[in-house]
Parts: C-alpha cells; sequence; structure tokens
C-alpha cells in the first residue's frame, strides 16, 4: 500500500501546474478538489497525452479548475465554456474536449448551452459539479437547490422545484448520462473514465459538498456532515426503481442513465463538407 501511494502522488503532481497557483482558492473540505483527482486519474488510465487535452470551464469554483492542469486549457466568459469548448472540437477534433463547470454556471446562465450541445451531440464532456448553490458569489439560491434548503438569497428556505440535470440532458438526447457523489471516489472516477471513452455529449453530474456556505447556512458546517448527508440520501437508479415517489422525494439517485452510441456532430459536419464538395465538382 506504501509503495502503491508513493506512486500517486508524483502522478498527481506531474500533471498540476506547480508554480504560483497555488495553494489553491479553494476552500478546506470542498468537494471540487476530489473531481480534479478523479479527472486526472481517468485522464491518466486511459493514457490520454496532456496535449490532446482541452478543459475549458466558465466563472465559478468549480471554474477555477483548469488553472491547475497542465494542459491545454480555456477560462472563459460566465456559461460560456461549452460554447467555446464546441469551437475547440469543431477545429480540432482529435482534441479530448472536458468541460469542467459548476450548477449556475451550466444550467443557469450558460443552460441555454447545455441543451443544445446535447440536442446536438457535440463530442465532450461534460462534468457539472453540483453543491447546490452560487459558491463563489456568496452562497446564493442555484438551480439545483433543493425545496426548504437555505441560501443566501433563501433566508426562510428554497419555494423553487430544483433541476435535475441528468433528467435535461437524458431529454435532449446526451449519449451518456451519469450522476454520483463526492463521497464515492471510486464510482465517480469509473464515470469520468467511461464518459470519455464514449462519443457524442457525455454529462457526468457529481453532487459534492460546499461546507463553507450550503453546509455551513444548513447547519451542517464540517465536511464530514455534509459528506454523511450525502450518503445517507443517495439511492442508486437500481434500488429507485423500487420506490415510490414520496420515497424518492428528497433522495439523490446515483448510476448511468444513459449509455448508447452515437454519431457526434463534428462527425456528421465533415460528412456534409464532403457531399457539398463533391457535388460542387
Amino acid at each position: 500500500m506504501k509503495s502503491k501511494l508513493a506512486e500517486i502522488g508524483p502522478m498527481i503532481h506531474s500533471y498540476l501546474r506547480m508554480d504560483d497557483r497555488f495553494p489553491h482558492v479553494w476552500c478546506s473540505g470542498c468537494g471540487i478538489g476530489v473531481m480534479l483527482g478523479a479527472v486526472i486519474h481517468s485522464v491518466h488510465e486511459l493514457k490520454i497525452p496532456k496535449e490532446k487535452i482541452l478543459l475549458a470551464s466558465g466563472i465559478g469554483c468549480t471554474s477555477r479548475m483548469p488553472g491547475y492542469l497542465d494542459a491545454d486549457t480555456f477560462h472563459v466568459l460566465h456559461g460560456r465554456a461549452i460554447a467555446a469548448a464546441t469551437g475547440v472540437k469543431m477545429a480540432r477534433p482529435d482534441m479530448e474536449v472536458i468541460v469542467v463547470g459548476g450548477d449556475g454556471d451550466m444550467l443557469a446562465i450558460g443552460g441555454n448551452h447545455f441543451i443544445h450541445a446535447a440536442r446536438r451531440n457535440i463530442g465532450m464532456t461534460c462534468i457539472v459539479l453540483n453543491n447546490f448553490n452560487y459558491a463563489m458569489t456568496g452562497g446564493q439560491q442555484s438551480p439545483t437547490t433543493p425545496e426548504e434548503m437555505f441560501a443566501t438569497t433563501a433566508p426562510y428556505g428554497a419555494i423553487d422545484h430544483p433541476s435535475n440535470p441528468c433528467a435535461l440532458a437524458e431529454a435532449c438526447g446526451a449519449s451518456f448520462v451519469a450522476r454520483t457523489t463526492a463521497y464515492n471516489f471510486v464510482e465517480m472516477k469509473r464515470f469520468i473514465k467511461t464518459a470519455i471513452e464514449r462519443k457524442g455529449f457525455r454529462m457526468v453530474e457529481v453532487v459534492a459538498q460546499c461546507p463553507t456556505l450550503f453546509g455551513r447556512m444548513n447547519r451542517m458546517p464540517l465536511t464530514k456532515d455534509l459528506l454523511n448527508w450525502l450518503k445517507d440520501r443517495t439511492v442508486t437508479a437500481k434500488k429507485a426503481k423500487d420506490l415510490t415517489p414520496d420515497e424518492l422525494a428528497d433522495k439523490i439517485i446515483t448510476g448511468v442513465f444513459v449509455d448508447r452510441q452515437v454519431t457526434e456532430y463534428n462527425e456528421e459536419y465533415a460528412k456534409l463538407i464532403e457531399r457539398v464538395k463533391n457535388n460542387a465538382n
């Protein structure tokens, strides 16, 4: 075990920009670092060269991730990561395009890009870190804040019905859709690896802890409190089939919801170009 752990440290460091960007900006106990570790393990195990990786993000806590990864990275305007990543994939279909962002960045201001990238099956892996609030800007209610949970803009409890990123991605035609939590690193890595190996628009939702804001406002200020809260609320998709809607009301359903073979948009676009060229001749 000791030798295995000794190998992991240098491997992780080899994928990071170990310069004045560190120490990182994330709070102690945040789940984003766990997700970054899962991404690094995934690309390493899949033997994807760093020069073939494009990591894109918008604005938010999760969106600081590209600044730390030693690969081609794209840090763009709030909610516009998927749009920018689409341009990269169309120009460089050989690149492994990964987009990361929070629930606010991806599903609120970036929601339209999310919908149409899934509809068109743009070739990218989209990882949505869902910590139930706008963490970078003060803990405001986000599209995924559970009902009756507190946020700085919901001091009496949220009354909105929360968005379901996985259901949205599935309805729009994504090729791979899965949900896991920061409590289960092994499952998270497996889902991200599988997503990267598939074609089309692949979405993995990672439900993660934000102890500084969401946790503190909901009387779970310690990381272990939030992780246990996630654990206790988690139900596998297989088990969920045997539960009633009332029993599932406050549960986090994890698992793979969609896994199908598709043709990526850039492949169809290349065929179109060839057809037009041949007709012109």
